[in-house]
């Protein structure tokens, strides 16, 4: 797949192609790069640099109480040491688990909800027989639109285990108080209220399915009718094949933002790690690092950690695309 993406990428013009090109194509190149500069800058500004200081911060013993005129302190890699001795990271026994595992064993959770559900509602919207279609879509997709922290709040207030309206059902329902959930307070149903939570945005992976799915030429399903094929043969072997790329693309980016998971435990359990240390999530760890605790040099080189470890699973997710991942356009991913 690499190799596809690089060949389809236009490569740079060198300064002999520079030369060679016509008034006209100097012209437009030049007001390529001016339409480009505000980009360019914004992203040397605000990434490039941001990216090259953190590596020098974790090198550094540095905090923000010390001002800009203090000179920093070069340690080396001793921040890395310490980071790589760090109980509350690594920890994989006692009465909690550190917050890397945390955010790994809360991933395997929430990452198949986050794939399957949008793809379920994707094929069930994408059914011809199903009318009212544009109801749906508009359905799904619109809690999406909706700022993330403002669902938060909302569902925070649902889920509350004394006056949401959840529990209040569930006791109308008949169930004895002692056995209500007691949802994001509860080490046994925090994981299962985050995922919840997290159902509330799936309508952006939702319409990528729905693109997809509306993707897959008609003409394979009737030939596979021809032959006797069910529905579950047809989604087996002719729509997640014709899908596969689009799998593989919210897959990667489900990853990444598991490994990024912060938001919704600071803003429910205010970041405490309540209850008993279950939403002390890896980069909720960082962020009090950096903050709270001021160990800017010590931050960064959690920063530069949670990069190598998102780049690992990146990459070996690219590899073993190509087992599973199909392009209409040739065999699969190689």
């Amino acid at each position: 797949m690499l190799e596809q993406l690089s060949s389809g990428i236009p490569q740079m013009p060198t300064l002999k192609t520079y030369r060679s090109l016509s008034a006209i194509g100097r012209r437009e190149m030049k007001w390529g790069f001016i339409f480009l500069s505000p980009w360019l800058l914004g992203f040397v500004v605000f990434t490039f640099l941001p990216l090259i200081a953190s590596l020098i911060f974790s090198f550094l013993d540095i905090r923000i109480t010390d001002g800009i005129l203090t000179s920093p302190n070069f340690i080396g890699l001793e921040n890395y040491e310490t980071m790589f001795s760090d109980s509350q990271i690594w920890a994989t026994g006692g009465a909690t688990l550190g917050s890397l595992w945390i955010t790994v064993r809360f991933g395997l959770i929430a990452l198949p909800v986050g794939i399957i559900l949008p793809l379920a509602l994707a094929v069930l919207v994408n059914n011809p027989n199903l009318r009212g279609k544009g109801f749906f879509r508009s359905m799904f997709y619109m809690p999406y639109i909706i700022p993330f922290v403002a669902a938060i709040f909302l569902w925070g207030g649902m889920l509350n285990p004394e006056t949401g309206w959840i529990n209040r059902t569930l006791l109308w329902m008949g169930v004895p108080r002692e056995s209500v959930p007691l949802w994001a307070n509860d080490v046994d149903w925090v994981y299962p209220a985050y995922v919840i939570l997290g159902i509330w945005g799936i309508g952006n992976a939702f319409l990528i399915f729905l693109a997809g799915l509306q993707g897959v030429p008609t003409e394979l399903y009737d030939a596979a009718k021809v032959d006797g094929a069910n529905s579950w043969q047809q989604f087996r072997k002719i729509t997640f094949p014709m899908i596969s790329p689009v799998v593989f693309y919210n897959l990667t980016l489900s990853i990444v933002g598991l490994f990024q998971y912060f938001l919704v435990p600071l803003v429910v359990n205010n970041g405490t790690g309540r209850p008993g240390g279950a939403t002390n999530f890896f980069n909720l760890y960082l962020y009090k690092t950096f903050f709270t605790f001021q160990r800017m040099g010590y931050g960064s080189a959690m920063a530069w950690l949670l990069f190598a470890l998102i780049l690992v699973v990146t990459v070996v997710l690219f590899g073993t695309a190509k087992y599973w991942v199909y392009y209409a356009g040739g065999d699969r991913d190689s």
